[in-house]
């Protein structure tokens, strides 16, 4: 398991069955760099608490809401019309690096919000999901579990 977040993640991403329960729970509302570091804290045996839950959704929400959403839904709005237009797919390309980018600084602020709760390994092994998932519309427990599968590599 990687030590630092942002690495993680991106091993996590990559594994069979990670992307689509990502874009699956993303869809339904659910902030993915949030559960990335969900999985992560509870790999590392961090406790999972209402406060902890709290911080990190502090951390997360202005960040997600006024740089990786609006980023996003204008990847999203150009998807149509850059499939015609070889300008607009590289202007897509472009903001969808920029995407790639602000969620790599999201998971960073993330890290460093946790950086200091210690590793006690008393986390009930769905906590941290159930937690950050928490109040999620249409939220699809299969897509937790691929990710849950995913990051633990089995």
């Amino acid at each position: 398991m990687s030590s630092d977040l942002w690495s993680f993640s991106v091993e996590t991403y990559i594994r069979r069955g990670a992307e689509p329960a990502c874009l699956q729970l993303q869809s339904a509302g659910v902030n993915v760099c949030l559960l990335l570091c969900g999985l992560w804290l509870e790999a590392r045996g961090v406790a999972c608490t209402e406060q902890r839950l709290q911080s990190l959704r502090e951390t997360a929400g202005p960040w997600d809401t006024d740089v990786v959403q609006p980023l996003r839904a204008l990847r999203q709005q150009w998807k149509a019309a850059a499939s015609g237009d070889a300008g607009l797919n590289e202007l897509r390309s472009q903001v969808k690096s920029l995407e790639t980018e602000a969620e790599k600084h999201l998971l960073l602020r993330l890290e460093r919000t946790a950086e200091r709760w210690p590793q006690d390994g008393t986390t009930e092994t769905s906590a941290w999901l159930e937690g950050v998932a928490a109040g999620a519309a249409h939220l699809n427990r299969d897509a937790l579990h691929q990710l849950r599968v995913a990051a633990t590599g089995t």
